[in-house]
């Protein structure tokens, strides 16, 4: 067998209404990235220009106080971890089109964001990481040697990532 496109998946994220989501207390957002999502996507604001504002601390864990700004659009911090959040939505969607025609093996519910995540190297270029449970079910559903391909952007209103499994093809 050889590799093959299994699946794709795309989403976009509205700057404005994940900054808001952003900073609502007790927000799933909180806990949906890693630790290393969260440094790398402050370096990356704090390189543009950013200091370590309301959205730094929003992004820095679930016991963060925060408040809203009117610039929360154009907030570089939640800017790059919107981007995150579509490549985690788009992954969701690729491995869900490998496995058409199937239940999920993780109810959508019980799923750890934070086991999805984007690692950029030391030139910026992002990848996928999976850990846990979904490392094991995605192991487990499409194999072990499956690939992920990533393209991330933020234009304007908007956050897009577009993702591609590859994997053993099925016959």
């Amino acid at each position: 067998m050889s590799p093959a496109v299994r699946g794709v998946g795309v989403d976009t994220v509205d700057l404005g209404a994940f900054a808001a989501s952003l900073a609502e207390p007790g927000t799933r957002l909180a806990t949906a990235f890693s630790a290393t999502e969260r440094r790398q996507c402050r370096e990356r604001a704090e390189a543009r220009g950013a200091g370590r504002g309301a959205a730094t601390a929003r992004a820095d864990g679930p016991d963060a106080r925060t408040s809203s700004s009117s610039s929360d659009r154009s907030d570089p911090l939640a800017r790059h971890l919107a981007a995150r959040w579509a490549v985690k939505e788009a992954v969701v969607k690729a491995w869900s089109s490998a496995l058409y025609g199937s239940p999920p093996p993780i109810a959508p519910d019980l799923l750890v964001w934070s086991e999805i995540e984007t690692v950029c190297d030391a030139w910026g270029r992002p990848a996928i990481r999976l850990g846990g449970e979904v490392a094991r079910q995605v192991a487990a559903t499409v194999g072990e040697g499956a690939r992920w391909h990533v393209s991330l952007s933020h234009d304007g209103d908007a956050a897009v990532a577009f993702v591609v499994l590859e994997g053993q093809g099925s016959g």
